[in-house]
């Protein structure tokens, strides 16, 4: 676990060949082909190297929800039981975490005609009108969720619509534990020491093709208000490709998203119970921490 840029994948690759384990994606973005270079995703020689899973599962217009991840990530944690491998999950993403290490609570399917319909509405009226109906029948998400937050707004909406019930309630209900022990660890940056790695490694991204990257997601004719469409880095070359920005303006704007995207990254993981915290680049201590682990196992 850890914030973008603080050298997460390195470090997994180090500990998967020490220990003969098997890296599981847990970043939400390196689920989708064709988002290789902004999602950092793992080289074909680092995956010819390591064993990896849930990488380019699906296609941007192809949202994948946690619950499905959750179902992948168990059966993948079984076979590699199976193999007498450990299974290292790698990844910045808290939701997938959690539905991995927590399990979800399982919400009724919702009707696709509703939510379209909801979606609809916040186009038609705007978002903030959404949000004031949403405080009307869920008033604890609404207050943690931003006048704009389109996606979550409609989910709420839509959850509350299909079964008479806030989502806040469904959110509260406590899954079974999985039948596995877990180790978390997150490597700890200075602030300013991950900020310049972030700004460092989008430039690399940058020389690497980045924007040929995103100009391709374009072509291929995703909508850019897809979630996969959405991630930091793409969404603000998006208007600069479509004649609405400038070069310079749309990387300063990716830089300052993806700090803000660590911050939030940064917030949810002290919230985090029984996380191990590693100095940066703690690739010995990360060892002992594993070789007990597994010791123990």
């Amino acid at each position: 676990m850890g914030p973008t840029a603080s050298g997460k994948s390195a470090l997994a690759m180090h500990l998967a060949q020490a220990f003969a384990m098997e890296i599981v994606n847990a970043d939400s973005v390196q689920l989708y082909r064709g988002l290789a270079i902004g999602s950092a995703k793992p080289s074909l020689e680092e995956r010819q190297l390591v064993p990896h899973h849930l990488l380019d599962l699906t296609t941007p217009d192809h949202p994948f929800s946690a619950d499905r991840y959750r179902e992948m990530a168990w059966q993948i944690i079984a076979e590699c039981q199976q193999r007498r491998r450990t299974p290292l999950f790698v990844g910045g993403s808290g939701l997938y975490f959690r539905a991995v290490a927590s399990g979800l609570v399982l919400i009724p399917p919702m009707d696709p005609v509703i939510r379209q319909r909801i979606k609809e509405e916040g186009v038609c009226w705007g978002w903030p009108v959404m949000h004031q109906r949403l405080r009307q029948v869920d008033p604890e998400l609404a207050a943690r969720l931003t006048l704009n937050d389109g996606q979550r707004i409609s989910q709420g909406l839509a959850v509350h619509a299909a079964t008479g019930r806030p989502l806040s309630q469904w959110q509260r209900e406590q899954p079974p534990p999985p039948p596995f022990s877990i180790l978390k660890m997150a490597p700890l940056w200075p602030r300013e020491q991950l900020y310049a790695r972030i700004e460092a490694r989008f430039d690399l991204m940058m020389e690497q093709g980045l924007l040929e990257e995103a100009r391709h997601l374009l072509q291929a004719g995703y909508d850019r208000q897809l979630p996969a469409m959405k991630a930091v880095g793409y969404r603000q070359l998006f208007p600069y490709l479509e004649g609405e920005l400038s070069l310079v303006e749309a990387v300063l704007l990716a830089k300052q998203e993806s700090r803000r995207y660590a911050k939030r990254q940064m917030t949810w993981l002290r919230k985090e119970a029984d996380l191990r915290w590693l100095p940066p680049e703690g690739v010995a201590e990360a060892t002992c921490l594993v070789a007990d682990f597994l010791r123990q196992e």
